[in-house]
């Protein structure tokens, strides 16, 4: 149990990549408070049914929220050890079409929600693990409608960086998670923009794609979360972790027998 007696914040656990964190950190010993604005979060809570859960539903825009919240799992639990910032959004829109609206959502809680809850966490951390979720898309490759998106996930990659550098002397370490394609909530809602009719020959393309033929799931992305939470990694910091089945190998998809 490679996170016994840890405390652990999750932001987005719910549901997706968050509840599949939140899950393998409770495997591995761990104390979580989930932090979620989608009203699931007490279904999600009922489900897990212990006592080594925290839910509080929040919108991690609100920094006076995240600010009492945080105060409040730290007199709960009496330390924060690690945090995952998995909370995000997409939504595909082309570049020429994208309101400022839709631009602004995306950053507000893509890149200033991690920023928020990240300031409200640190200083009830003396030492331990920050793991942001960014991903392959904006770093490494994008696709049509995802300029929003990918725009915030690199910026997360640079975020890591510098609050990596930053936090080295505090014994605090900073990485961050590159997934590709999990079967999530988010994946799901992106095929049905894509195909309403038929979102499932989307999902059914993804995986053709892939190297590995299927998409990742939320126990996989978990574990990878686990290790880095843990002292298993740690001379890891500052750095991107990509975990997608092989989908950013391929070179070309024509080359070769």
């Amino acid at each position: 149990m490679k996170l016994q007696n840890k405390v652990a914040v999750v932001t987005g656990g719910a549901m997706g990549n968050g509840l599949g964190i939140t899950k393998v950190f409770l495997k591995e010993g761990a104390k979580v408070a989930i932090l979620d604005y989608d009203d699931k979060i007490t279904e999600t809570i009922n489900e897990l049914n212990t006592q080594n859960v925290l839910g509080y539903k929040v919108d991690i825009r609100d920094v006076t929220k995240i600010n009492e919240i945080i105060k409040d799992i730290y007199e709960k639990w009496g330390n924060i050890d690690i945090l995952v910032n998995n909370a995000g959004v997409c939504k595909l829109k082309p570049f020429s079409e994208m309101e400022d609206e839709l631009r602004d959502y995306h950053f507000d809680i893509n890149i200033k929600g991690t920023w928020n809850v990240t300031k409200a966490v640190l200083p009830y951390m003396k030492q331990g693990s920050i793991v942001n979720l960014s991903s392959v898309t904006g770093p490494l490759v994008a696709d049509s409608g995802e300029v929003a998106y990918a725009t915030t996930k690199a910026a997360l990659i640079g975020f890591t960086k510098g609050l990596a550098a930053e936090l080295t002397p505090k014994n605090i370490r900073v990485n961050a998670i590159m997934p590709g394609y999990i079967m999530t909530p988010m994946v799901e809602g992106m095929a049905k923009e894509t195909n309403q009719n038929n979102p499932q020959s989307v999902v059914d393309g993804i995986a053709k794609a892939i190297p590995m033929q299927r998409l990742g799931t939320i126990q996989e992305l978990g574990n990878l979360a686990a290790f880095l939470a843990s002292d298993e990694s740690s001379y890891i910091t500052g750095q991107g972790i990509v975990i997608d089945g092989g989908s950013t190998l391929p070179e070309t998809m024509s080359m070769g027998v």
